[in-house]
């Protein structure tokens, strides 16, 4: 992917192709696991664990536990491990980056600004009519249906996506199209579209921040690691950030879909996914007055820099 491209330009590219995966895996057989066969499927092959063929006599026990170990376990391990190092460093990057989830989430906040000027049905205060950079966000109340249809539609999608990798992905599309569900499949869509539909609705940005356990563990993994990259705050030109306020935050607070204080100490931004769009608004924000952005990325020696910095400040906050 070109370097040369805009950082948010970049991550909604990842975003793409990887909600491309996830939808089409099960149809291309990359990843399902068919109930109907009880057979894994992985990179368009069937993936044996040696099990049937011990049964059967065709393989002994020393074979059978060596290839449940190269092929369940380690790819197992290599995975949550790999996962883990990346968490470790980076925070939650595959939630800002990757995560077909946290897509919806951002689609649906554009959504739901545009009909309220709110990023969450929750939040106390509506964002101001323009961006951090000075362009309008039209707000009309004819977003309302767009928002509430929307998200029915990409639960409904959701839904069928995740039946797909439990059952032949050609039997239930051709089940919908011809009303010739089975009943349980009809009961798995309806309560699956039912639940997702809420939780797009009303919680996904408590989802991600309290409920997923992929963005738990990225996160504990990063909070253990003093040296995991941190938004640092350039507080020797604090009086700058003064230009970007609006009446209830700044232009960082307003572009977090976390809905975060990007200016807080580590652990306050414990779900941080990490996407940058604190770092874009101030960016944009301080361009207006021909001055560089106050928010960076720090990662290792400048990450601990950036923490200590921020807990003697926090400290000196509570002394006064």
């Amino acid at each position: 992917m070109p370097s040369g491209l805009p950082r948010q330009t970049r991550r909604r590219l990842w975003q793409i192709g990887f909600f491309t995966v996830f939808l089409l895996a099960p149809v291309l057989n990359l990843f399902r696991f068919d109930l109907n066969e009880t057979q894994l499927y992985v990179l368009g092959t069937k993936w044996h664990l040696g099990i049937d063929a011990l049964m059967h006599g065709q393989a002994t026990p020393a074979q059978t536990a060596a290839t449940l170990f190269f092929k369940g376990l380690l790819p197992i391990l290599v995975l949550v491990i790999g996962g883990l190092t990346v968490a470790w460093k980076y925070g939650r990057l595959y939630c800002g980056w990757l995560c077909p989830h946290f897509s919806i989430v951002e689609l649906l906040n554009g959504v739901l600004r545009r009909a309220c000027g709110k990023f969450s049905l929750w939040d106390k205060h509506p964002l101001p009519p323009t961006q951090a950079n000075g362009k309008p966000v039209p707000q009309s109340a004819l977003w309302w249906p767009v928002y509430g249809l929307g998200a029915v539609f990409l639960a409904g999608l959701w839904a069928i996506t995740l039946l797909t990798y439990l059952l032949p992905p050609l039997e239930i599309w051709h089940n919908l199209f011809h009303a010739t569900l089975t009943p349980n499949q009809a009961r798995f869509l309806g309560a699956g579209t039912l639940v997702f539909s809420l939780e797009f609705l009303f919680a996904r940005h408590l989802f991600c921040r309290f409920g997923c356990a992929v963005g738990l563990f990225q996160s504990l993994a990063w909070m253990a690691n003093p040296k995991g990259m941190v938004v640092a705050f350039d507080r020797d030109r604090a009086r700058d950030c003064r230009t970007c306020h609006v009446p209830h935050g700044s232009a960082c607070d307003d572009a977090c879909p976390m809905r975060l204080h990007p200016r807080d100490i580590k652990r306050m931004m414990f779900s941080c996914v990490q996407c940058g769009r604190c770092l874009e608004a101030c960016d944009q924000s301080q361009a207006v007055h021909d001055r560089t952005a106050l928010l960076t990325w720090k990662v290792d020696a400048a990450a601990v820099a950036e923490t200590i910095r921020q807990r003697k400040s926090a400290m000196a906050t509570r002394s006064l």
